[in-house]
């Protein structure tokens, strides 16, 4: 509109116009001085993941409260939920779970975000850490799923393995294992083969602790650590897991699939001295199961004198125990004495009362074959006051005990009755003697 040629309404148009551009000015200045907050966070935000990258905590940590801090001036509430968010889980990274746990609250937002599953993974573990196995197991369970929606394969199943440890810290073995099972078949859509094979070894573990899965079941899952193992490289890795799927062989009776491990893990561990006196014990174990005595003779003789080298003492106990055992079954009980002496001695070295009991046992065992009953008495009462000292031992193992025992005691009266060989020996002499002819 044109102008009426007023001086007071050209004035006004004046003022308004000084106004407006005022006002521009000012959204201009801000909009800069929110530009260069922004890229400033950025480069905060950058020098701190490059610092942790490097373990150093305290530049990271300092970085990341600078950014918040930046944050904080402007009005974007997502930046200051995700500088926020960076500082709690570097934190939490730094050991201070509490701290963390304060700031990772700030950052959770109203609705799903891009950081939501970093920031249930990060709050779970934060819990974790300050002992709440229950909310670590909420907030990683969310996370885990969480993953799988994004398609995140790599994260859920490394998710889920964090899971399983809470669900073990509260002894609920068969939800480990499940979660387990899910890390396998994470990892294997990753191909990521080694870490899947791992963790059905495991799974297979904890579903023989739990006591409610069935056995077809935990066969299968071992079944397959066992076939995705064939990938694995590394003998060390895979000399251990052959190892341990072979005691879950073992606990399910399927020695012949248990031997077959060991014998497998031997020549991988070789270059590992403590590694290998392990497969060497489990392999002369399993033979004794089997009843191959004279195949178990070698490995118990090899495993006792490594673990001696090794400082293993009460391995090496054991080992010497399931010698004595071994010379016990092939009759040569002089050698089986010896063993179990050796035995005794490592147990009470190591103050092991479960391993005392079983040498104690051992020795009445053959006492009582030697038929040296007052002997073996003493060495059956010796293992029965030993094994009052120890837990969660089967009622079977007493009644074995208190039966030998028993049969000691009786043979012992027995000959009592009958005097000693030599008296008897006069006293017959004697008798005949007075009998007339």
């Amino acid at each position: 509109m044109a102008s009426d040629g007023s001086p007071v309404r050209d004035a006004r148009e004046k003022q308004q116009k000084k106004k407006q551009k005022k006002a521009e000015k000012i959204r201009t200045d801000r909009s800069d001085v929110e530009s260069d907050a922004q890229v400033e966070i950025e480069s905060l935000t950058a020098s701190g993941h490059a610092a942790l990258q490097t373990g150093d905590r305290t530049a990271a940590l300092q970085c990341f409260k600078n950014a918040l801090r930046t944050a904080t001036k402007l009005r974007e509430r997502r930046l200051q939920r995700t500088c926020a968010f960076n500082l709690g889980a570097a934190y939490v990274e730094a050991g201070k779970p509490q701290k963390g746990l304060d700031f990772l609250s700030q950052s959770q937002p109203g609705e799903r975000g891009e950081q939501i599953a970093d920031l249930q993974f990060n709050l779970a573990t934060a819990h974790e850490a300050l002992g709440d196995q229950t909310q670590a197991t909420r907030h990683y369970l969310q996370a885990a799923q969480l993953y799988r929606s994004q398609g995140d394969a790599s994260a859920e199943a490394d998710t889920c393995v964090k899971l399983a440890q809470c669900h073990l810290q509260r002894k609920e073995w068969a939800a480990a294992a499940e979660s387990l099972q899910h890390a396998a078949g994470s990892y294997k859509v990753v191909g990521n083969t080694t870490a899947a094979a791992q963790a059905l070894k495991d799974a297979g573990k904890h579903m023989l602790q739990s006591g409610n899965c069935a056995i077809d079941d935990i066969i299968s899952v071992l079944t397959d650590s066992l076939e995705m193992s064939a990938n694995i490289t590394d003998h060390e890795t895979l000399g251990k897991l052959l190892n341990n799927v072979g005691l879950s062989f073992s606990q399910l009776r399927l020695f012949s699939e248990a031997c077959e491990c060991f014998e497998q893990a031997l020549p991988l561990v070789a270059s590992k001295p403590h590694r290998l006196a392990v497969v060497l014990q489990n392999l002369g174990a399993i033979h004794n199961t089997l009843g191959q005595y004279e195949q178990a003779l070698r490995y118990h003789r090899e495993a006792a004198a490594l673990h001696g080298s090794l400082g293993s003492r009460g391995a090496q106990g054991q080992c010497f125990s399931n010698l004595g055992f071994a010379h016990v079954e092939l009759g040569e009980l002089d050698e089986a004495w010896e063993s179990y002496l050796h035995a005794q001695q490592a147990f009470r070295d190591t103050d092991n009362p479960s391993g005392l009991w079983q040498a104690c046992e051992g020795l009445g065992r053959i006492k009582l074959q030697m038929r040296d009953p007052e002997k073996a008495v003493v060495y059956y009462k010796d293992a029965l006051r030993l094994l009052c000292k120890c837990q969660e031992v089967s009622s079977s193992v007493q009644e074995r005990l208190v039966s030998k025992l028993s049969e000691a005691l009786q043979q012992k009266l027995l000959l009592q009755q009958r005097g000693p060989p030599m008296q008897r020996h006069i006293l017959e002499r004697n008798h005949n003697r007075r009998q007339p002819r």
